[in-house]
């Protein structure tokens, strides 16, 4: 007789042993998606008890993420925690953009966000916004309790800039 050649991935399917390419990619695709899944969910539970343990006032807080995007719901006590709680969310490894569908018991108006950059310092943020060097105190009150110190700013973090209203 001689060596015969046979379509490999059609016998799984009439013996059940075995498993095609495409079962074994779909399997590996299932578990690569379970992992990333079960990642995710310790990443939300992670980031609450962040929010909770900088007592941030949060009712019914959720956070869900998917991919690089995390989607945070539940009503703040006001607009200061709320931008508080997506900048965590935010400067978090790993997350690149925040859906921010929270509401707050009591409207204030909102701040704006500023990304630092290399060479960046409270007092240099604080000159360029509000033309006073010294006025760099808000910026670090407007950021606590995420900063403990106002020497302690790293590139690419996001920080709230309050207006001064």
């Amino acid at each position: 007789m001689g060596l015969f050649t046979f379509i490999k991935d059609a016998g799984a399917k009439i013996f059940g042993i075995g498993k095609t390419s495409a079962e074994k990619k779909a399997e590996a695709t299932a578990a690569a998606n379970a992992k990333e899944a079960n990642e995710d969910r310790q990443a939300e539970q992670h980031l609450r008890e962040v929010v909770s343990d900088l007592g941030l006032e949060v009712e019914n807080l959720n956070i869900s993420i998917k991919d690089d995007m995390a989607t945070v719901t539940g009503k703040a006590a006001n607009q200061a925690t709320r931008e508080k709680i997506v900048l965590v969310v935010g400067n978090s490894a790993g997350i690149a953009s925040v859906q921010d569908n929270m509401e707050v018991e009591v409207q204030e108006p909102e701040a704006t966000f500023h990304t630092v950059e290399k060479g960046d310092t409270l007092s240099k943020i604080a000159k360029n916004v509000y033309g006073d060097a010294m006025k760099y105190p808000v910026i670090f009150e407007a950021n606590k309790p995420m900063l403990k110190h106002p020497d302690k700013i790293y590139p690419g973090q996001v920080l709230r800039i309050p207006n001064l209203d």
